[in-house]
């Protein structure tokens, strides 16, 4: 849904006024309520050695994907929101970091397609490698196709294992955001995430529902953005960031719970 969203912001660019308010709005909305998706007590529940790896994995994919990204010779901003996204939780961290960071509008677009189509390929590759539920959790990019790549049985392991990521969000949005402080959306993900234990299922329904509408509507609004000839300019070096930055998360995932 949310790759559908940009591409179909992308096709109408031009034709519709300046969303760039309403954008932000919306986007700092869904990252309030992604926390939602959150658990604390579930996230300790995975036990020191997993939360390790969870660690370790984001700590070498997220400045390894930098320096891929520079060697490449590609720019800072599309980088950056690369590294975000395949290291923590696909297009959502995208749209979290995009705010915080120098981007030009087609390094949002490109970077959500990279995203979904190496997300789309590890969701395939792993269970075909008879990936663990940890191991799928710590390498595939979306929280959408953890669950589809998730082994039989280890769903909810998987699952917590990418929240883990997910929490990580926080401390790198941040970090990029520097001398600007914490922006307040990033204070809302945190408490919502500290509530979460707290709200009924069926309200948490609601809200992941409500959050990948948000999102994906924001999305739309920075596609609308994106002028596609300057996308066509960044040529092939994204596909092999990505591919590499894939290997990378895969590796160091596999790595981490074998060392831990």
């Amino acid at each position: 849904m949310l790759i559908a969203a940009v591409v179909l912001g992308v096709l109408v660019g031009g034709r519709v006024p300046d969303l760039s308010t309403w954008t932000r709005r919306l986007l700092r909305a869904g990252v309030v309520l992604l926390g939602l998706q959150l658990s604390v007590p579930l996230l300790l529940s995975l036990g020191p050695g997993v939360l390790v790896a969870v660690v370790v994995t984001v700590g070498v994919t997220f400045p390894g994907t930098l320096w891929l990204g520079a060697r490449l010779g590609l720019p800072r901003g599309l980088t950056v929101l690369v590294a975000s996204g395949f290291s923590i939780c696909g297009a959502s961290a995208i749209a979290a970091v995009e705010g915080v960071v120098e981007r030009e509008d087609e390094h949002v677009a490109a970077s959500v397609a990279l995203v979904t189509l190496y997300g789309s390929l590890a969701m395939v590759a792993l269970p075909l490698l008879g990936a663990s539920a940890q191991w799928t959790g710590l390498s595939v990019h979306e929280v959408a196709q953890v669950a589809a790549a998730a082994p039989a049985g280890g769903l909810a392991t998987a699952m917590a294992v990418k929240l883990g990521r997910v929490a990580l969000l926080a401390p790198i949005v941040a970090g990029l955001g520097g001398r600007r402080g914490v922006p307040g959306f990033l204070l809302g993900f945190a408490a919502a995430a500290l509530v979460s234990p707290l709200v009924p299922e069926p309200v948490l329904g609601v809200a992941r529902t409500a959050t990948t509408v948000l999102l994906a509507a924001a999305l739309f609004g920075l596609g609308t953005a994106v002028r596609p000839r300057a996308l066509l300019r960044l040529g092939p070096r994204p596909l092999v960031l990505g591919l590499l930055s894939t290997l990378l998360v895969c590796g160091t995932g596999y790595l981490s719970l074998r060392l831990v």
